[in-house]
C-alpha cells in the first residue's frame, strides 16, 4: 500500500515542470491510538471533483493507468478496519492519509 501511494506521488511530480520536488512520508498517531501514515508530494494535485473519484475502480488520472491502486489500496486499509483519504496539500499536491487501528494484543 504505502509503494503505490509513493510510486503514484512520484509519478505526480515526474510530470510537474517545477524546480522543487518534495515528497514525505510521516507517520503518528490518532487520539484514539491508531496508527496513521501519510504520503504527501508536490505534483499536480487533483482538482477537487477528482479528491474522491481516485478510489473508484477502473477511474485514472493517469495516461495507460488501469485505476485499479487506490482502490485495492483502500480496500485492504478497509478491510483492516482503517480508513483511506486525500486531500489537497497547499500551494500543490496532494496528501494521501491512511489510518488503521493498533492490534494491542498482537504482541502481548
Amino acid at each position: 500500500m504505502i509503494l503505490n501511494l509513493i510510486l503514484n506521488a512520484i509519478e505526480a511530480m515526474s510530470s510537474a515542470n517545477q524546480a522543487t520536488r518534495e515528497l514525505r512520508v510521516s507517520s503518528g498517531n490518532t487520539e484514539s491510538g491508531d496508527v496513521v501514515v501519510a504520503v504527501t508530494d508536490s505534483g499536480l494535485g487533483l482538482s477537487p471533483a477528482n479528491l474522491e473519484r481516485v478510489f473508484d475502480p477502473f477511474y485514472t488520472t493517469k495516461p495507460g493507468g488501469l485505476g485499479m491502486g487506490l482502490s485495492i489500496c483502500r480496500s485492504i486499509i478497509e478491510t483492516h478496519g482503517g480508513r483511506l483519504g486525500v486531500s489537497a496539500n497547499m500551494p500543490r499536491g496532494a496528501v494521501f492519509r491512511f489510518s488503521l487501528p493498533v492490534n494491542r494484543g498482537a504482541f502481548s
